[in-house]
Order: structure tokens, then sequence, then C-alpha cells
């Protein structure tokens, strides 16, 4: 089989346009039209609004390419198109080829016949999605969808296009269309290979068996199969089959098998199962490869004194989840590159995460984005692409439609070591689903025939060692209408941000599993100076609500936020503010959480990425920069926690550490009670034994004396845990809110040190306690070891700086800043 790309160079009109502009595949109209000069950036201040035109626009792409001479010679010439964003007409040298209406699919057109020996053209009109979707409405049914007027445009239902493209709350609506991944001419002989299917089998210790499934089409008689496995570049097991009846089936065996672990719980090892289809004479007439890892990974539902665990493990060994949250990571999802995808999934690994959702709103993202998951050990919840909307199960076309897309995609991620989860939507059955069909809901009756009947279906039969999962939320066990169910199933707990419910609100959730929760912050002011202009930068212009997609967004952090803090003295520092502000909220979520394993095992907030500049839940901007979110995600989710529960009441604080770690660990707790002004009025340590995957209540502090005698405003309570002498975590306990703190000025001084590879060691020492320090390059960005820290005076911490631009040590120094909580106000 042979391959000729058709990407590249193209060229876009609109219809009954009279010129065209040049158009780059894969991409976007978007992408062309900004590249062309046609339109401003979209992000920028409120462009957007004056685009929505091009989502009511068809569109014309075009191309020439000459053709090979000895493509003529096969016996087959096929054109594949691995996404066409979506309703699409093609043509080949004036020839009706085919219509396409699923950007989820790849779709396969035979064009021998078609062909010239000498200059070729392609067509693929773009119809407009807007106008389709309206008069689908209009003709059949209007399909009840969350957000329609507020953020987002209606209609999604009817067409299978990313969910967000058309509008959320953290997204804008730019609706797109175009040829957005590879297109492809494929020529082959006889026969080629139509799919390979890997299963495992670790019932004997220390051995995995494969079972490697080969389908072929075409003439396939006389044909055979080799099917190898190597590993480190070095074959450790082959089998040559004859295809019969177009099939073929290896077993193969693996002794020593090096098992594949989440983040955090050991090694990655990938195998490559290479498969070569061939002819008599032994000549390869196709080939395959699949990269896997050798594990079990399974979702754990069992009985237990709580009501039914939800818990995931990896060969045999249960563990707790620890993650985000995925959106595609750009409203363009062609300019997403593989380095864009290693950057953003190792700031999860950084951040020790274990799971991603990949959320049901977006796409099912290119396979680069699993191969990483695969290398990072970074587990993956799959939704289907159905979300927070209602859609014409019905019909029978569009569920024909949505068949092929499921079992596309299913083929296509199976394989991977990564997938722990499908999982059939996102929040239907949180309320979009009634006895009947309604203004507000679709039956359950239409729902259960995708996504209770067809979907299982076909994770069954295609992927039958991956789980299923119906809907997010979703409660397995009593009233399915009960969707947070605390006794059993997973959970989206909102009660926190859209029910306005304090922080503390979190710490009475019993939840089995935590899929959403999160609060919204801004981004740091080097991001919002982007997309505002001077005059845009206070928190209620037009600019700044347009980059905001909660109706109540700026409202609610601005309320939270003098719940807590002071009120900030400048636009720059509510923005810095309102990130501390984020960070506090999940982390009193997901300490809770860990605390109360092995009854909860798994806490993914909403969200980890944006797709463009925006305020949002979202713990890494849409420029890539960190939140102090993410550096707080860092600490909470460590393999080792320390975190304490405050009662001013009794005036005590509970001491407890959480292990995610296989082995048992030795240890030492030390807390240490200061006044505000850092005066050391108590100190003690203990040692403890940490046992694995758990939680242990150490001990109860007894503080009340301290507080007959002054203030809770205070008293400050911090806590260290060593582990071979090394401080592995901290935390920090308060009786009152920060906003009543009486902090001092605290004199924070900086030392540097140059390192290698233009990193730079900072050592923070102060005079006063330092609430929620943090540092920044007053004109260029760095990553940072550690940010948003407290500094207890006499306690020095280092930290490493790498910034993204070469700097010697006087510009570095120059550039530094460091702030902390009482520089807000």
């Amino acid at each position: 089989m042979n391959l000729l790309s058709l990407n590249g160079s193209w060229q876009v009109s609109q219809v009954g346009g009279r010129d065209s502009i040049p158009a780059t595949i894969p991409g976007c109209i978007h992408l062309d039209l900004l590249a062309a000069g046609r339109i401003p950036d979209p992000f920028y201040r409120d462009n957007e609004l004056g685009l929505f035109w091009i989502g009511e626009t068809d569109w014309v792409y075009s191309r020439r390419w000459q053709l090979p001479p000895e493509w003529l010679g096969y016996e087959h010439v096929l054109l594949r198109c691995k996404g066409l964003d979506t309703l699409a007409s093609i043509s080949v040298n004036g020839h009706p080829v085919g219509q396409t209406a699923n950007m989820f699919r790849t779709w396969e057109f035979e064009l021998k016949e078609l062909l010239h020996e000498s200059e070729n053209e392609i067509v693929v009109r773009f119809d407009a999605a807007m106008p389709y979707v309206r008069r689908k409405a209009e003709e059949v049914r209007r399909l009840p969808a969350w957000g329609v007027g507020d953020h987002k445009l209606d209609g999604g239902g009817w067409i299978r296009k990313e969910p967000c493209n058309f509008g959320w709350d953290w997204g804008p609506k730019l609706v797109t269309c175009g040829i957005w991944r590879d297109i492809e001419l494929v020529g082959y002989d006889r026969a080629r290979l139509a799919d390979v299917h890997i299963l495992q089998d670790h019932s004997e210790s220390g051995v995995v068996g494969l079972m490697v499934a080969v389908v072929a089409e075409g003439r396939t008689a006389g044909l055979q199969a080799t099917v190898s496995l190597s590993f480190e570049g070095k074959e450790v097991a082959r089998a040559i089959l004859p295809i019969e009846q177009g099939r073929a089936r290896a077993e193969l065996t693996v002794r020593d098998a090096q098992l594949w672990w989440p983040n955090g719980m050991g090694a990655q090892p990938l195998y490559l199962v290479q498969v070569n289809l061939l002819d008599e004479q032994g000549h390869v007439l196709d080939a395959e490869s699949k990269r896997i890892g050798l594990r079990t990974l399974e979702l754990q539902q069992e009985d237990d004194p709580w009501g039914r665990s939800f818990r995931f493990a990896c060969n045999g060994v249960p563990f707790f989840a620890k993650g985000a949250n995925w959106i595609p990571a750009d409203v363009f999802a062609p300019r997403v590159r593989r380095e864009d995808y290693r950057r953003l999934l190792g700031d999860a690994v950084a951040a020790n995460m274990n799971m991603l959702r990949v959320w049901g709103g977006g796409i099912y993202e290119e396979d680069a984005f699993y191969d990483l998951c695969d290398e990072l050990g970074i587990c993956v919840w799959q939704d289907f692409i159905f979300a927070c909307a209602t859609y014409p199960t019905f019909d029978p076309e569009w569920m024909e439609n949505v068949g092929v897309e499921a079992e596309q995609n299913v083929r296509r991620l199976r394989h991977h070591p990564c997938l722990a989860l499908w999982c059939g939507n996102n929040e239907l059955e949180q309320g979009l689903v009634g006895d009947e069909w309604s203004e507000r809901t679709m039956s359950w009756e239409d729902y259960a025939r995708l996504f209770d009947r067809m979907l299982p279906e076909i994770v069954n039969r295609l992927d039958p060692q991956t789980d299923y999962w119906p809907s997010s939320p979703h409660s397995p066990c009593g009233d399915r209408r009960d969707f947070n169910n605390p006794a059993c199933g997973d959970a989206h707990l909102w009660s926190v941000w859209h029910g306005r419910q304090p922080f503390e609100w979190y710490r009475t959730c019993k939840h089995r599993f935590n899929s959403e929760f999160g609060f919204q912050s801004f981004p740091e002011p080097k991001t919002v100076y982007t997309y505002t202009e001077p005059r845009d930068r206070n928190i209620t212009s037009f600019v700044m609500e347009h980059h905001q997609r909660s109706g109540v967004g700026n409202t609610l952090i601005m309320t939270y936020m003098l719940d807590w803090f002071r009120l900030p003295s400048s636009f720059e520092n509510t923005l810095w503010l309102s990130q501390i502000l984020q960070g506090m909220a999940i982390k009193y979520a997901v300490e809770h959480w860990r605390r109360g394993m092995p009854r909860g095992m798994g806490t993914l907030y909403w969200q980890l990425n944006d797709c463009w500049p925006v305020a949002s839940w979202s713990s890494i901007d849409g420029l890539g920069r960190w939140k102090a979110l993410h550096y707080m995600a860092r600490k909470f989710y460590a393999p080792l926690l320390i975190s304490g529960v405050e009662d001013g009441s009794k005036g005590s604080v509970e001491i407890h550490v959480t292990s995610d770690l296989g082995e048992a660990r030795e240890g030492k707790v030390v807390w240490t009670l200061t006044d505000i002004q850092g005066e050391s009025l108590e100190t003690g340590a203990e040692l403890v034994h940490i046992a694995p995957r758990a939680d242990a209540c150490i001990r109860t502090l007894d503080v009340s004396q301290h507080l007959k005698e002054r203030s809770p405003r205070d008293l400050l309570v911090w806590l260290d845990l060593e582990v071979d002498g090394e401080i592995v975590s901290t935390n920090l306990i308060t009786f009152a809110r920060p906003k009543h703190l009486e902090l001092a000025e605290p004199g924070i001084r900086i030392q540097t040190q140059p390192l290698d590879k233009g990193a730079f060691q900072v050592t923070l020492t102060a005079e006063k306690p330092a609430l929620w320090a943090w540092l920044e390059l007053a004109e260029g960005d760095a990553r940072y070891s550690d940010n948003f820290v407290h500094l207890r005076p006499g306690v020095p911490l280092i930290l490493t700086v790498t910034p993204t631009e070469e700097l010697s040590e006087q510009q570095f120094r120059r550039q530094l800043v460091a702030r902390s909580l009482v520089n807000t106000y």
C-alpha cells in the first residue's frame, strides 16, 4: 500500500465570491482568513462579535496536484479524509465523489476511474453549519440544550460537530469549517489490512498472553500475516499465520512482562506490535503497528460499607485518581501541535496527576495526545462527544452516522494503555432527560437507544477490556435521577460556585468519585494584556466581561473574594488574588476527599486548560501560563500529603498524613504554632508510620489555651512532613479568614545563583510571615519549581526559576519581583 498526502497548500473561496485566498491543510476557515489578513484576531477584545458571518457562509476548498504515473497502475486508489468539518461535498476532476456530515469520522471514496495521468483537481465544498441546524430544528424538532441564547448558539445536537464550537461558558462562538485533519490518497493492489485488535490475558503471574486478531479486505486467498512483538527494539515474540476468509488470529506469550503503570505507581514500558500482510512471495502488501502497554485497567464497583465503590485499579491495584478535566487546547483544533500536547500533558504530570477526563463537549483528540498519555502514565477517561444537550436518537440516519463514528474511534483508541474508561456523555442525566420529550428534556426511551444500548454494545464488541459508563455524572444504584448519589457512581459538585455555598461545604461531601467541581479565576496580567487595551482593564469593562462566558462569573469571583480577602488595590492585584482564591477553593475540596479515601477514590477538577485567553475554571491559562491553582495542585496531589482540619470552637487541629505510595514509609510530622508576626509559641514533632495508599489522622493538636490568650486572627499553624530527612509536604492552618489577619510587611529577601541551562536558584527568606508569596519576571516568562508559597521567618525556601529566554544574572535580578498577600491591598 502506498500513501500520497494532499496536505499543504490549497485555495479557499466564499461560495459566490470573486476571489480566493491561500489555505493550509489541515486547517480551518478562520485560520485561513486570519493568515490572509481578511479578519482580525478573533481573541482580541470583542473581535469575535464581528465574525459570526463566517459560520453562516458556504466555503469551497480546492487544489490541483500531479499524480505520479505509477498510481494509475494500482487496483484501488482511495481518497481518505481523516477529518472534514462538517457538511462537505467532494468532487474530483468535476465528478461528484461523496458527501459527509460528521467531523469525527474518517471517510474513504474510490477514485480509480476518476483520476487523470497528468493534473488532477479536488474540490471540497462546505455548507454552513448554522443554516443547516436551524432548518433541522424548524422541519423536525428543536433539541433542548443548556446555555442557548446566553453563551451558546442553538442547534448543535443535530450536527456531528465539536459541541463547544458553538460556544460554552468558557469558550467563544466561532463556528468553523474546513479540512481539519489529514487528507490523502491510498493506493493498493489485491488486499489491505482492515483491522488489528489486541487483547491481553494476565491470568498467569509474570506472563502476559496477547491475542492479536487481524482482518484483511480484498482478495485475501493465499495471503499470510506476520505478527511480531518487540520491546526496546528487540523482538520478543513472533507468529506467522495464514489469512483464512479474511481473518487471522495470533497468540503471543510475553514472559518477564514489563507492566505499564499510571504516573506515580511505576514505569510506563511500551511494546510495539507490528502486523504485516504478505503475498505468496513474501512481499508486504500492507503493514500496521500499534504501541501497547501490558496492563489491566478497570473500574471496580463493589458493595462496601458506604454503598458501592467507584475506583480504578491498574494491574489489580486500586488507586486514587488525581487529575482534571481536559477541553480542546485551542478553539481552532488544527493549530494544536504535538509540542502543545507535550507541554500541557507534561504540566499535568508535574502536578502529580494520573488521570484526565477528555470531556464530551470537545473532540476525540489526536493520536499524539493518547501517545503522550501512554508515555507519561496519564490515564484517560474518554467521553463520547455528547454534552449538555439532547440528541435526535429517534432519527435512524443520525443514529447510523453516530454508530460509525463510535466504532471508528473505539477502534482507533482501544489499544492505548492510557485508556481507562468509555463514558457515554457529559451531564445529560443531570436534568436533560425526562419521562418524555419537553422544552427541557429528551425522553428516557430515546436516551436509552444511544447511551444504554448502542454505545455499550459497540464498546463491549470492539473493546471488551475497557469499561463503559453511560453518563457523567451517573448513579447506578437507587433512583437514576439522583445523579449525585453519594453512595455510588460519580458526581459533579457545583454547590460551590453555581450554588454559592462556602468553600467549607466541600468538607460535608462524601461522594465516591468527584469527576467535576471547580472555581474560576482570571488569567494573570500578562495574558490579560494580550486581549485588552489599557481602557479595558477593569473587570466590569465590556471587554473583560466579554472574556467571561459564565454570566455570573465576575460577580461570583468578587463575592467569594470579599468573603475571604481584603478588597484588592488594583486591577492587576484583582487578577492575582482571584488565582489565590481559586487555588484555595480546590485545595479545600481535594485535601478533604484525599483524607476520605478509600470511601472516595478520585478527584478530577474542572478544568486543566483553556482554548483561548479567558476568565475560567482552568489551572493553566489559554497561553500556557500556570495559575496559582496549578502550583497548589502540585502540592495537594503530591504522593505524600500533610493536611489539617481546624475547629475553632474546640481549639483543635486534626493532622492528617495521606499516602498514594505503594509501600510504607517512616516519617516525622512537625508542627509549629506562631503568632501573626512569626514568633514561635509552641512546636512539636512525632514519628509516624505512613501506611501505603491510606490516610491517617496522626494526632489532634489542642491549641485551645492559645486561643484563650490571643485572638484567632493572631495564630498560625505550620505543618511539615519529613521523610528521609527531607520535607516532602507542608501546609498552613489559620483560624480566621485571611482578610482578618493583621499581616505585617514580610520583608522578603531574594538571593540568586546561576545554574545550568539558563536556570537560576532563588532563595527566599522573610522577616515576617509571607502568605502566598509569588515570583514574577517583570518583562518575560519563566518556569518556576514552586510559587504561591508560605514563607515562615527563619525558614529559607529554595526555588528554581528557568526563564523562557536567556538572561544574564544581572538581567534576571532586575526583572525578578516577589510579592505576597499584603501587596494585594
